[in-house]
């Protein structure tokens, strides 16, 4: 609704004629300034060597409490924080970083994935005459080009289709889409054009039909956020970060000025979470780079000063991947509330989001039933009627906050920035707060600069542009065929290393265990229908990974990607930690309990049990009530109302199948609501409603009871793999 009134009329047309006029003369300045920039190269050479291995997470904890000084300190593991101690080190400072939960824990692991510019901001400048808002976009389509160059493993261009279905809307986003080509300039990743209504539900077949006009298809990235910001902390760890996870800062550490008696900054007091033992970080420059945080980092500082950072939730879903194609998203310009809504593949899987509303800032936000139910409903506005979009469809959900600010510097507080802000306070504390996840490397050296100039510290100008990160030096689109020839993964789980680990995919793939099978020779997947393998588990350890929780959400991307098959692999993926870490029994049972937990609330895992609750209302016809009640008593010979592992044993005995024991308690287990190690008629019963109402889908105890029943006529094989379906 927003974007269609504001490019309605003639404003659009005499705004678009003054940024054309604007957007021509910078390109031309752009391609003076930048002409060899599309295949960027780093600006000057690393006075740093490069190590070829990053220390241990207890040599980097080692180096934090014997090193004197450190000339930056940063606190904040997300990718700002991660971009600054990379910045920094690169320059040749001594450089530490502090990030008291995992790497990408917060807001950067939760974002929509996309490298972007932001379409919508464009609009808002042209719109608004708004040079700050312009400035932003072609800052963020210059980094959005560098990114893809220096992390090409973790990041690809990606075709976003935008529908139209009124013909006057065509022309006019027609232009907005071109203006951000030219903004892009030289770096456009490929140029925007227009699709006919065949041609657009040719590529797009999910597309609602009626009233289609046509479409308009641009470019913009897309990467895998948390193993992006994990690429940047390891590469600044092999250029001689001390970078520590799980390493908590509880104050700041101050000192009197010799001159004046002013207190400056002058490092930290942490803790390491994982072993309890506080000690001091000594810097000549310390960094707030903290998110959502950063107001109680600022605090430590000057508890008087003023809130700068309004938090927003973003909540986004995932659904099975047959939502989508393969390599083409869609744009919903106007949603019913006047948001925008991105539906995208992504790990072949399709995700949907985001929302925006007001939030309190915590380190655990939790996805709503309400802004699921949202997304779902746009999604269905977008999609054909032959598609049933289902909310048992939803295989995971989760919530990540924004950090959005007001500056401190400006006389207008109230005015939220969409630009990144950096601030010095008095006492010398640099907080670089705000921004988006696409221009954390501008962000990284503006701060650096400023901490450079207001600490008096001796470096150079950034090093970061064209500095190619962890795994990206010798990949190349074809890495996956030596994997496959040289050490006899499948072709699936070797384009994932590939993708994942970029030329280090080797490292992972030669720890990689005997399958004792013809083919694959090795790789061990955690899960049958991702292409995660065991010894990923392992290598995760050496990434810093050092809770259950890093390895199914960072490591690996399995819990963002489907709750269930998260929760199943864990049993194993702790078994492996277990081992590497050295953890006792009852670390084991913790580990288990606190992963659960994560899924829980922070995955998705609640909404989807409330789907289904003892509660749940059954709204079946007589006849669906009969037929389901027949099949129920198939089971229930003895007509005790509730059905147990034994009874589906000897049910599944009468028609020579068998599934492991293990097994059948987990498919019981998913509909056993009062968990009492049996399902009950009722229990049943609210089951097949939800499944009718399209509030679950893949229940492997409503696909085994129906088969079976079928099986006992026909005497046929029962499938008891997961379906796909979600929460």
């Amino acid at each position: 609704m927003a974007f269609q009134k504001a490019v309605k009329g003639t404003a659009l047309i005499g705004g678009g004629a003054i940024a054309t006029v604007f957007g021509l003369s910078q390109f031309s300045q752009y391609r003076n300034k930048h002409g060899t920039f599309v295949h960027i190269q780093a600006a000057e050479p690393v006075p740093v060597p490069v190590k070829s291995h990053f220390p241990t997470r207890e040599q980097q904890i080692l180096a934090l409490q014997t090193t004197d000084e450190f000339d930056v300190l940063v606190i904040g593991g997300g990718a700002t924080g991660c971009g600054c101690a990379l910045d920094a080190v690169t320059r040749g400072l001594k450089t530490a970083l502090l990030e008291r939960d995992d790497f990408s824990s917060g807001t950067s692991s939760r974002s929509t994935k996309l490298i972007h510019g932001g379409v919508r901001y464009l609009q808002k400048a042209i719109m608004k005459l708004d040079f700050e808002q312009y400035r932003m976009v072609k800052e963020a389509l210059e980094e959005r080009a560098n990114l893809l160059e220096i992390a090409p493993h973790l990041s690809a261009p990606l075709p976003i289709m935008l529908p139209v279905y009124k013909w006057w809307q065509l022309p006019y986003y027609w232009l907005g889409i071109k203006l951000y080509d030219l903004v892009a300039g030289s770096q456009c990743l490929k140029s925007s054009y227009v699709l006919s209504k065949s041609r657009a539900l040719e590529l797009f077949p999910m597309l609602r039909k009626d009233k289609l006009v046509g479409a308009i298809v641009y470019y913009d990235g897309q990467h895998n956020d948390a193993r992006m910001n994990l690429a940047i902390a390891l590469t600044a760890a092999r250029y001689g970060a001390a970078t520590a996870n799980y390493a908590e800062v509880l104050r700041l550490l101050k000192t009197a000025e010799p001159a004046g008696g002013r207190e400056r900054v002058c490092g930290v007091r942490c803790r390491d979470v994982l072993t309890g033992q506080e000690f001091d970080v000594k810097a000549k420059c310390v960094i707030n780079a903290t998110g959502p945080f950063t107001d109680s980092v600022r605090k430590m500082d000057d508890q008087a000063v003023p809130n700068i950072c309004q938090p927003s939730a973003g909540v986004h879903i995932v659904m099975p991947g047959y939502y989508s194609p393969g390599n083409m998203g869609l744009l919903d310009p106007a949603t019913s509330d006047g948001r925008v809504i991105f539906f995208l593949p992504w790990e072949k899987m399709t995700i949907a989001g985001t929302t925006d509303s007001p939030t309190d800032v915590t380190s655990h936000p939790i996805p709503t039933e309400e802004d699921i139910n949202f997304i779902l409903n746009e999604v269905r506005s977008y999609l054909s009627a032959d598609v049933e979009v289902r909310r048992g469809d939803v295989l995971a959900a989760w919530s990540g906050i924004r950090p959005l600010v007001t500056d401190p510097n400006s006389k207008d507080t109230q005015s939220i920035s969409r630009n990144h802000v950096v601030s010095i306070s008095d006492s010398g504390l640099v907080t670089i707060a705000g921004g988006k996840w696409t221009t954390y490397r501008a962000m990284a050296q503006d701060t650096i600069d400023a901490a450079i100039q207001a600490h008096g510290l001796k470096a150079g100008s950034s090093k970061t542009i064209g500095l190619q990160l962890e795994g990206a030096e010798n990949w190349s689109p074809t890495l996956y065929i030596r994997l496959v020839q040289d050490y006899g993964l499948e072709s699936e789980v070797a384009q994932h290393l590939a993708s994942t680990y970029g030329d280090k995919a080797f490292e992972v793939a030669k720890i990689a265990q005997v399958t004792g099978k013809r083919w694959p020779v090795v790789g061990k997947r955690l899960v049958s229908e991702f292409p995660y393998i065991e010894a990923e588990v392992v290598y995760a350890v050496k990434e810093y990974a050092r809770t259950a929780v890093d390895v199914i959400s960072r490591r690996t991307r399995l819990a963002f990607l489907n709750v269930q098959a998260a929760e199943e692999a864990l049993p194993r993926i702790i078994d492996i930690m277990g081992k590497e870490l050295h953890w006792s029994e009852q670390k084991k049972k913790e580990e288990l309990e606190t992963a659960k937990k994560f899924l829980y609330y922070e995955m998705g895992y609640k909404v989807k049990s409330d789907q289904l609750t003892d509660s749940s209302e059954i709204s079946l016809g007589p006849s669906d009530i009969e037929r389901y009640k027949k099949r129920f008593h198939m089971f229930d010979k003895d007509s005790k109302g509730f059905i147990t592992i034994l009874d589906v044993q000897r049910v599944l005995e009468s028609i020579s199948v068998q599934i492991a024991e293990n097994t059948l308690h987990d498919i019981l287990n998913e509909v056993d609501l009062n968990k009492n190690g049996q399902v009950e008629l009722n229990e049943f019963l609210q089951l097949m409603s939800a499944i009718q109402k399209g509030h679950v889908s893949g229940s492997r105890l409503a696909v085994l009871m129906k088969t079976a029943e079928e099986n006992l006529r026909q005497r046929g094989v029962i499938s008891v793999d997961r379906s796909g379906g979600g929460l």
